[in-house]
């Protein structure tokens, strides 16, 4: 069991560990880590592990085991291996993680001007892609205008925690038709935006921006018909004037 510090601190960049085991195929397992698992659309942390001697171990990618309880860091190929009991400083790559902080945050703004239920999502560090279940024609300069009034409004981003039972009870505030959040730890993270939950208010177990200002200039590059009852909706970071920032 791996404690994950991600889930209560999605700033922590850095942190301790040991290492407590080693997996057939390399993956390397922790006492606690701060590199998100993939999960949810959001993909694994990459970054790299300081040893005492100063060498690195440079991590690709991370990614849960048998259960979300057992998070794998997985090396890029011919990385040196760790001994069990070893001592390591874990360090994200910070750029990729807070693009993708915030295109996490992005998604979760347009599920509010867009509330449809989520019949599939994908989080990248360029671009994202959000599916909703929903036959409407609309125009995505008025869904860019949208998502930016909420970004510009600098809400706050914040975490409740909610028990398994909760949600049982409460099965409605669940936005995705296909994906259930995970269970099975005994508390499920809310992600809040707005005072008091205004905004929105939905389980999520990805990592986000403290505040909607940081998601910065965002745009709809393009509403795709997939279906009779499905569009998916692109978004990138910059304006449709500009086109894709960095």
């Amino acid at each position: 069991m791996t404690t994950a510090l991600f889930r209560d601190d999605f700033y922590l960049s850095t942190t301790e560990a040991i290492v407590t085991g080693i997996r057939e195929d390399g993956g390397i397992e922790l006492d606690q880590t701060c590199f998100y698992a993939t999960s949810g659309g959001q993909p694994g942390d990459s970054g790299f592990f300081e040893r005492a001697d100063g060498g690195r171990i440079e991590i690709a990618t991370t990614r849960n085991g048998d259960t979300k309880d057992i998070i794998i860091h997985v090396p890029a190929a011919d990385q040196p291996v760790p001994l069990v009991g070893e001592k390591l400083v874990l360090h994200i790559d910070w750029p990729r993680r807070y693009r993708l902080m915030r295109m996490h945050t992005a998604c979760h703004l347009l599920s509010v001007v867009c509330p449809f239920p989520i019949t599939g999502a994908a989080v990248g560090e360029e671009e994202s892609r959000v599916d909703f279940d929903m036959s409407e024609t609309i125009d995505k300069d008025e869904v860019t205008l949208a998502l930016m009034k909420l970004v510009n409004e600098n809400h706050p981003v914040y975490l409740q925690w909610i028990t398994d039972a909760d949600l049982a009870a409460n099965p409605d505030i669940v936005k995705s038709k296909n994906v259930r959040p995970p269970v099975g730890l005994g508390r499920v993270s809310l992600v809040c935006i707005g005072e008091n939950s205004a905004v929105d208010s939905q389980p999520c177990g990805g990592t986000h921006v403290s505040e909607t200002q940081e998601v910065g200039s965002v745009f709809i590059a393009k509403i795709e018909k997939k279906g009779k009852e499905n569009r998916r909706f692109r978004i990138r970071f910059g304006t449709p004037e500009t086109g894709p920032i960095v």
